[in-house]
């Protein structure tokens, strides 16, 4: 396959998982504004999208983390990139079917990891690197983000709620999610931005070191937000409703936490998993309010898909790699086996549709098993 059409495949590729990190996160910003009725669901979805768009413009320091500090980019090429993106789209589709709230972002670590991995060897991993900019914020992240939203629910219900001091935390709570989705757009488009980069690094397009150019940086934007609009509401169902019952305040509290720890993480380039951020400030939120007592059943799973991810995107991802990496035959074989899959796991998702009317009907119409996970 010539130079120039793979490294367009690869885009294409990178973008459609760009595309489905948007949908796969929306819940991350908007889930506890559409639970309590703070946004009706599809104005939370466009609000989100918009400041997912423009948060994407704001930094690159996560886009330079992933392009030139994960992997050698000198022992790989943009087949094998492509084999690590089927292999992290795979793993954001099988997720969103089940309605967990897993991360887009280990994802795509672990398809790119694995696919490098068995290409390259293992010397074309850098793993100091994964663990200081990854491993380490991934486990820190939610426990930060849930001691905060704890905290200041605490507080929250203490000075203001037991006194009916409860006007404004309706806009208050509009406005921290619009943060929440803002943050969303600096950390998450830029991993696209930076897989981008890296593939043209890889085919000699860019030099070593290079930043993201400013078309990618507009369509990973455009691609992030067109999947945000389209919500993913099996997960936004699971986060809103399955983990514990948010109201306003609390949601104000969880949304505002979340904020903060993504936005420090993306000043320092560290690319967290927003879905772990937001969801430690839900579970937090939800401890510091003993009327709203966590369902820790589905907190539980959720933790579990978690530690799965990275490790099972990057067995797709190695698997993914090592037939791309044989050639042309092989890195078709590959795109083709991820149309199906993906086209499989859209058509099993219409035998149990969820969508934004979802949030409005009687719980006992919406396909939902115990504990609030998604039936299959």
């Amino acid at each position: 396959m010539e130079p120039s059409v793979l490294v367009v495949l690869v885009v294409v590729t990178a973008l459609i998982f760009d595309f489905t990190n948007g949908f796969h996160d929306t819940a991350n910003s908007m889930a506890t504004s559409i639970a309590t009725g703070a946004l009706r669901p599809k104005v939370a979805v466009t609000i989100s999208a918009v400041l997912n768009l423009v948060g994407a413009f704001l930094s690159v320091e996560v886009a330079k983390t992933i392009s030139n500090g994960l992997v050698d980019d000198t022992k790989i090429g943009p087949a094998i990139v492509f084999g690590g993106l089927v292999g992290a789209i795979v793993w954001n589709l099988v997720t969103w079917f089940v309605g967990l709230p897993s991360s887009s972002s280990h994802a795509l670590f672990g398809g790119l990891i694995g696919a490098t991995w068995v290409s390259a060897g293992t010397d074309s991993v850098h793993f100091g690197k994964i663990v200081e900019k990854v491993l380490v914020p991934a486990a820190l992240s939610p426990v930060l983000a849930g001691l905060v939203a704890m905290i200041v629910t605490y507080f929250v219900y203490r000075i203001f709620v037991r006194r009916g001091r409860t006007a404004g935390f309706r806009v208050g709570q509009i406005i921290s999610a619009s943060l929440v989705s803002l943050a969303h757009g600096t950390n998450d488009a830029q991993k696209t931005m930076g897989v981008i980069t890296l593939t043209m690094i890889t085919a000699g397009t860019l030099p070593a070191g290079a930043g993201p150019p400013l078309w990618v940086i507009v369509s990973a934007a455009l691609a992030l937000a067109l999947g945000t609009y389209l919500g993913g509401w099996r997960i936004t169902y699971t986060l809103g409703k399955g983990l514990t019952d948010i109201d306003g305040p609390q949601g104000f509290a969880a949304q505002t936490s979340s904020a903060a720890v993504i936005l420090a993480s993306t000043n320092f380039g560290f690319p967290l998993s927003t879905t772990h951020v937001c969801s430690g400030g839900i579970v937090g939120s939800g401890v510091g309010r003993s009327e709203a007592p966590v369902r820790w059943r589905t907190a539980g799973r959720m933790v579990i898909a978690w530690l799965f991810t990275l490790p099972a995107a990057a067995i797709v991802g190695a698997a993914a790699g090592l037939v791309t990496s044989t050639g042309t035959v092989g890195t078709i074989a590959v795109g083709v086996a991820g149309l199906v899959i993906g086209i499989g796991i859209y058509l099993l998702s219409r035998r149990s549709p969820l969508n934004a009317g979802s949030f409005t009907t009687p719980a006992s119409t919406v396909p939902e098993q115990e504990d609030g996970k998604i039936a299959a």
